[in-house]
C-alpha cells in the first residue's frame, strides 16, 4: 500500500471527512491500525493490551451509525489508544507495573465513557513509564518503548507508548496523562502535537493518580485541529474547530533566561529557526523573564513525591520488590518529605502561578522550546550540553513541569526535524480554547 493510500497516516479530521463521504469506512480504518499493531508492536512495545474484538465491533457500530445518518461528532469511527493508567471496563489497568496485576477494571474512567459516547474506536492500552513516574518509558514491566523515528532512542515519557502508537499508525489519536510533562515530552520526542489542558478541565476519575495536585489528562495527535477535537470530547465542552489566528494579530512572550539555557545544539537551532519564521510572518514576539523559574524543580518535587509516596505507601510496605528499582527509589523519597516542606512547596506554587499570570497579561501566549534535548538514546543517563554532562530526566522535565505546577494549559507542536529526530516548541496560555487558536495559527506558519 502506498503511503498516500494508507489510512493510518491520516489525521483524524481528514479521516472523519472521508468516512462521512463514504470514501473510507471505520471498519477498514480500524483493521489497518490493528494490522500496524500486529506488524510493529513487538519492536516498538507501544501497546500493553490490544482490544481487537471490541474495536472491530465498535467500528462496525460506527459504520452503521453513518449509514443511518446518526453522527456523534468528529471522533466517530476514529481508532484511539489509551495510556494504561486509564480504566476501561473489563480490561486490566496495569500502569506498566507488576504491582497491580491483571485484574480487569470494573467500570470505565470518565474520559473512557466520553470517548465511547462520541463513537471513538478504542484499540487498546498503551505502554508507559511505570506509574507515570519517569520521562523515558524505559522502566516498565512490558519492555522499553522505542521511538518509531529511531528505535535506538526513547519515545519520551511517561506517555511513550501513546506517542509511538500515533507515529506508527496504530491509532489516529491517543489519550495520555501529564504530571510533569508526560503528554508534551513524548510528543516533542516523537514530533506530535501534545496538549495539556488547564488543570481540572478534563476529569481524572478512573485514572491511576501520581500527584492529585499536578495530574492532567489530555490528547496526543498529529495536528492542532485533532487535539481540539479530542479535547472537546474529553472535557465535554462545546465542539469548536480552532480559529487560525492571522500572524499580525498574534502576540507571543518569549521566555528567556532559565527557559533557553542548557539546550542541546539541535534544539537550539531548530527553535531559533522557528522563532525567526514566526517573526518573519508578522507575529509580535517580546522577551519575558520569570524571577523564580529556577525554583520550579524544588517546588514540583516537594509536592509530587509527597503525594505519590502517600498513594503508594501500602504497596511499598507490602511488595516493594515488584516496583522497578528507579521508580521505587523515587517513591520512597516521598515518604521522607516533611509536612512543612510540602506546605512550603505549595506556597511556592502560588508564587509561580502568579508570575506566569503576570507574564501572560500582555500576550496571547508564552513560547519556549518543547524539550531541551532531542529524543535521548535508550539507556542514556546523561546528555552533554555545552560540554557539561547533564541528567537526562532533569533535562526532559525542566521546560514542561513549570506549567503542571501552575496549572496553565500548554501545548507542544513540531517546529522542524533535526536530521531524523523532531524538535518542538511549546505554547502556554491563560485559557485552553484560546491557546488552541494561537497554536493553530503558529502551526500554519511552521508547516
Amino acid at each position: 500500500m502506498k503511503v498516500a493510500d494508507d489510512p493510518t497516516t491520516l489525521d483524524l479530521v481528514t479521516a472523519g471527512r472521508r468516512m462521512r463521504t463514504g470514501a473510507l469506512s471505520a471498519t477498514a480504518l480500524t483493521e489497518a491500525c490493528l494490522a500496524q499493531i500486529a506488524a510493529r508492536n513487538d519492536q516498538l512495545r507501544a501497546f500493553i493490551t490490544v482490544t481487537s474484538d471490541a474495536a472491530l465491533a465498535a467500528a462496525r457500530d460506527a459504520d452503521n451509525d453513518f449509514r443511518a445518518g446518526h453522527d456523534r461528532g468528529p471522533l466517530q469511527g476514529i481508532p484511539v489508544s489509551l495510556k494504561d493508567l486509564v480504566d476501561v471496563a473489563g480490561v486490566p489497568t496495569t500502569a506498566a507495573s507488576r504491582v497491580i496485576g491483571n485484574r480487569p477494571a470494573a467500570t470505565d474512567a470518565v474520559v473512557t465513557s466520553r470517548l465511547k459516547a462520541a463513537g471513538a474506536v478504542l484499540v487498546g492500552k498503551t505502554n508507559l513509564h511505570e506509574f507515570a513516574l519517569g520521562t523515558t518509558s524505559e522502566d516498565t514491566a512490558f519492555g522499553a518503548v522505542r521511538n518509531p523515528h529511531d528505535v535506538s532512542r526513547s519515545a519520551g515519557g511517561s506517555s511513550g507508548g501513546s506517542a509511538a502508537s500515533i507515529v506508527a499508525g496504530m491509532a489516529l489519536a491517543t489519550v495520555g496523562t501529564d504530571t510533569g510533562g508526560s503528554i508534551r515530552i513524548p510528543s516533542a520526542a516523537c514530533g506530535l502535537v501534545g496538549f495539556k489542558p488547564a488543570f481540572g478541565e478534563v476529569p481524572c476519575d478512573g485514572v491511576v493518580p501520581l500527584s492529585t495536585t499536578f495530574d492532567h489528562v489530555g490528547p496526543l495527535t498529529r495536528t492542532v485541529a485533532d487535539a481540539a477535537a479530542m479535547f472537546h470530547v474529553l472535557a465535554r465542552s462545546a465542539p469548536r474547530s480552532p480559529v487560525v489566528r492571522r500572524p499580525s494579530t498574534l502576540r507571543l512572550g518569549r521566555l528567556r533566561g532559565f527557559y533557553e539555557a542548557r539546550l542541546e545544539t539541535a534544539v537550539k537551532t531548530g527553535y531559533e529557526d522557528a522563532i525567526a519564521s514566526i517573526e518573519k510572518a508578522g507575529v509580535a514576539v517580546t522577551d519575558v523573564t520569570m524571577p523564580h523559574a529556577a525554583d520550579v524543580a524544588a517546588i514540583y518535587l516537594g509536592i509530587l513525591l509527597a503525594e505519590a509516596g502517600a498513594y503508594h505507601a501500602t504497596t511499598l510496605d507490602q511488595c516493594p520488590e515488584l516496583y522497578s528499582p528507579a521508580v521505587r527509589q523515587r517513591l520512597e523519597m516521598g515518604r521522607y518529605i516533611l509536612a512543612e516542606d510540602y506546605l512550603r512547596a505549595r506556597r511556592g506554587r502560588d508564587v509561580l502561578r502568579r508570575e506566569i499570570e503576570r507574564a501572560l497579561a500582555d500576550v496571547d501566549a508564552l513560547v519556549l522550546p518543547g524539550m531541551a534535548i532531542v529524543a535521548p538514546p535508550l539507556g542514556a543517563e546523561t546528555v552533554a550540553i555545552d560540554g557539561v554532562s547533564e541528567p537526562v530526566r532533569a533535562l526532559m522535565l525542566r521546560l514542561t513541569q513549570p506549567f503542571n505546577v501552575s496549572g496553565h494549559p500548554a501545548i507542544v507542536l513540531p517546529c522542524g526535524p533535526t536530521g531524523s529526530l523532531p524538535v518542538s516548541l511549546q505554547l502556554v496560555g491563560a485559557r485552553s480554547v484560546a491557546l488552541l487558536d494561537v497554536a493553530a495559527g503558529i502551526e500554519a506558519i511552521l508547516r
